[in-house]
């Protein structure tokens, strides 16, 4: 059973269509805002690999090389990093446009100040 991936154009929510087979059409339709304008995304494939040794290249300190944690940016990419390694599931569904916020300084990213 395929599951097809899409990102709204409205919206740009990222959303799965499952289909039975692969022959079936998908008709993707947002489930945030109801869109059926949408375009396909490339999908991640499965890597077998155990989450204690995801948890060791993450812990690796050659990994934090690059990590300014009074940066945004910096944080941004490293957040990305850590939601890629640890799969979509550790991310949850708004993961994503937070870290954009993060990168960009967008109103829920910038400082305090």
């Amino acid at each position: 059973m395929p599951i097809y991936e899409y990102r709204c154009r409205k919206c740009g929510k990222r959303f799965s269509v499952l289909t039975l087979r692969v022959s079936e059409k998908a008709e993707p339709q947002c489930d945030k805002c109801g869109s059926k304008s949408a375009d396909r995304l490339m999908s991640r494939f499965a890597m077998p690999k155990s989450e204690e040794a995801r948890l060791e290249s993450l812990a690796d300190p050659s990994a934090l090389g690059d990590l300014d944690e009074s940066d945004p940016k910096s944080v941004g990419r490293w957040m990305k990093k850590v939601g890629k390694e640890m799969g979509e599931d550790f991310a949850g569904e708004d993961f994503d446009q937070m870290v954009d916020d993060i990168e960009t300084g967008g109103e829920d990213g910038g400082s305090d100040e």
